[in-house]
């Protein structure tokens, strides 16, 4: 990770620290292409505990991988957009593009809280600003919660994180919420618990006409994760179950 970018991101959290969200930034616990995650100690508005700090980058050198089949749809039923801000989103001017940039990071903070205030198991959103989302920090501040891919679990172990995973995705349906990118580098494993993270991608059910094929990918990684733990699913089975539920108000 570029010097430049710990200093850019270093001077974005400096706002939260001096308004008492944050007290101290402890180090990076994951960079991507897309954001870098920090470990922080929360200040006294935070009850100075461990605090998990996203930092997206700049919009000059994030990319979205297929972010049409993300965006299809994303602008319906939500309120407070005007009709030249969509139409210069849809159109990507440069104003455009900076608008879709803090649409993009206000959708994560706000799925957040909409799965995490149903149950689901998600990190606790605690706080946002411009281009940063404060969560809760799953794991200790030397040994943050690893990703499913780098979890060996017994045939039992896994048998129970399959099936809270599929129970997760089956209660973010109920939120008309399809995760969009689920994978196990995605999915974070501690005290014997999952935790999804990562969703400023996910996309509403109802206006996405996209949904059921996520679905199915969603389901079908999943799947494709555990069977080298012995625990088979049928994944067309599950997601087309689900799917079919969903249409019928069931779930």
């Amino acid at each position: 990770m570029g010097l430049n970018r710990v200093n850019e991101d270093l001077s974005e959290l400096d706002a939260f620290v001096a308004s008492a969200y944050i007290e101290d930034i402890l180090g990076v616990v994951k960079s991507g292409k897309e954001a870098t995650v920090y470990c922080v100690r929360g200040g006294e508005r935070l009850g100075n505990k461990l605090i998990a700090a996203k930092v997206y980058r700049s919009m000059k050198v994030r990319q979205f991988a297929n972010a049409s089949v993300y965006n299809a749809g994303r602008l319906r039923g939500r309120g407070g957009i005007r009709n030249r801000e969509i139409r210069a989103m849809e159109n990507r001017s440069r104003i455009g593009r900076e608008l879709s940039f803090g649409k993009w990071v206000a959708d994560e903070y706000e799925t957040l809280n909409l799965l995490y205030n149903a149950g689901i198991s998600v990190p606790r959103p605690l706080q946002m600003a411009e281009r940063i989302i404060l969560m809760e920090y799953i794991g200790e501040e030397e040994d943050p919660a690893p990703p499913l891919t780098n979890v060996h679990l017994s045939h039992d172990e896994a048998a129970k994180a399959f099936g809270e995973i599929i129970a997760s995705i089956e209660q973010m349906l109920a939120c008309d919420r399809i995760h969009g990118d689920l994978s196990p580098y995605n999915v974070l494993y501690h005290e014997g618990r999952t935790r999804i993270i990562d969703v400023p991608q996910a996309v509403d059910a109802r206006f996405n006409p996209n949904a059921l094929n996520l679905l199915d990918r969603d389901v079908e990684n999943i799947c494709r994760h555990f069977e080298r733990f012995g625990v088979r699913g049928d994944a067309w089975r599950i997601s087309r179950g689900l799917w079919a539920r969903y249409l019928r108000s069931e779930l």
